[in-house]
C-alpha cells in the first residue's frame, strides 16, 4: 500500500517536473524565434506565403462557422428577449457577444485546430525527413527560414480571421432576426451602434485575438520543432498542439477579460 502511494507521488512529481522543463524550453525557443525574426521580414515573401497557407486557407471554416454562430445567437437572443418585450435589442446582444468573446475565442479555437495543427505537422515532418538537418548542413538557419515566417504569419492572420468571424456572425444574426423573423431593421442597427464601444469592445477584442495568435503559433511551431522524428512523434505533437492551444486560449481569455473589465488594458 505504502509502495503504491510512493510510486504515485513519484509519477506526479515526474510529470510536474517534465511540464516545468518543457515550459522553460518553450520559453527559450520563443525568445530564439524573436531573435531570428529580422531576416524573415527582410524576405517578406516567406511570411506572405505562410499567411496564405495559415490565413487564406482557413477562411472557409472561419466564415461558415461565424455565419452559423451568429444565426444561432440571433435565434436564442430573440427567444430570450421576446419574453421581456426587448426583441429590438437583439442586435446589441449579437454584436457584443461576438465582439467581446465569441469572435476572438471561437476563431482562435478554429485557427488552432486547422492552421496550428498544420504548422506542427509540417515542421515535424520536415524534422522527421531530415530537411531541417539538411538546412543546417547548408548553413541555413532552420529557425529563421522555416519557423519564424510561420510564427509571424499566424500572428498576423489571427486578428484578421477573428474580425471576419465577427462580421459574418453579425450578418448571420441580421439574416435570422431581420430577414426571417421580422425585427425592425432600424432598431437592430441603431441599438447595436449605440451599445458597441470602439475602445472597450472592439479594441479589447482585437487585443484578445492578437494574444491568442501569439500563443497558438508559438505552441504550434515549438511542438513541431520539438517533435520526435517519427510518425508517432509527429502525430502526438499535433494532438498536443490542439489540446494545449485550446486550454491556453480559454485560460488567457479569462485573464484578459478580468483585466479588461477592470480597465487595465
Amino acid at each position: 500500500m505504502i509502495k503504491n502511494i510512493v510510486t504515485g507521488i513519484q509519477a506526479v512529481g515526474h510529470r510536474v517536473i517534465d511540464s516545468i522543463w518543457r515550459l522553460g524550453c518553450a520559453s527559450r525557443f520563443f525568445l530564439l524565434v524573436l531573435l531570428k525574426s529580422p531576416p524573415s521580414f527582410l524576405r517578406f515573401g516567406l511570411i506572405t506565403r505562410e499567411i496564405y497557407f495559415a490565413g487564406v486557407l482557413s477562411l472557409v471554416i472561419i466564415l461558415v462557422s461565424g455565419l452559423f454562430v451568429g444565426m444561432v445567437l440571433g435565434l436564442q437572443g430573440y427567444e430570450t428577449l421576446q419574453k421581456f418585450g426587448a426583441e429590438s435589442a437583439v442586435g446589441t446582444l449579437v454584436a457584443l457577444s461576438l465582439v467581446r468573446e465569441l469572435g476572438p475565442v471561437i476563431a482562435a479555437l478554429l485557427f488552432a485546430s486547422r492552421a496550428g495543427s498544420a504548422m506542427t505537422a509540417e515542421i515535424g515532418l520536415m524534422k522527421a525527413t531530415e530537411q531541417l538537418a539538411a538546412m543546417g548542413m547548408m548553413a541555413v538557419d532552420p529557425v529563421a527560414r522555416v519557423v519564424a515566417p510561420r510564427f509571424w504569419a499566424g500572428v498576423i492572420s489571427m486578428p484578421l480571421l477573428a474580425a471576419m468571424f465577427t462580421v459574418m456572425g453579425v450578418f448571420g444574426g441580421y439574416l435570422v432576426t431581420v430577414i426571417f423573423i421580422g425585427v425592425d431593421e432600424g432598431s437592430f442597427w441603431s441599438q447595436m451602434q449605440d451599445a458597441v464601444d470602439f475602445r472597450y469592445d472592439i479594441v479589447n477584442g482585437v487585443i484578445k485575438s492578437c494574444f491568442f495568435g501569439v500563443a497558438i503559433t508559438a505552441i504550434a511551431v515549438f511542438e513541431g520543432f520539438d517533435a520526435p522524428p517519427t510518425a508517432e512523434g509527429v502525430s502526438g505533437a499535433t494532438t498536443r498542439t490542439v489540446v494545449t492551444s485550446a486550454l491556453t486560449i480559454l485560460g488567457m481569455d479569462f485573464v484578459l477579460t478580468a483585466f479588461m473589465f477592470r480597465g487595465v488594458s
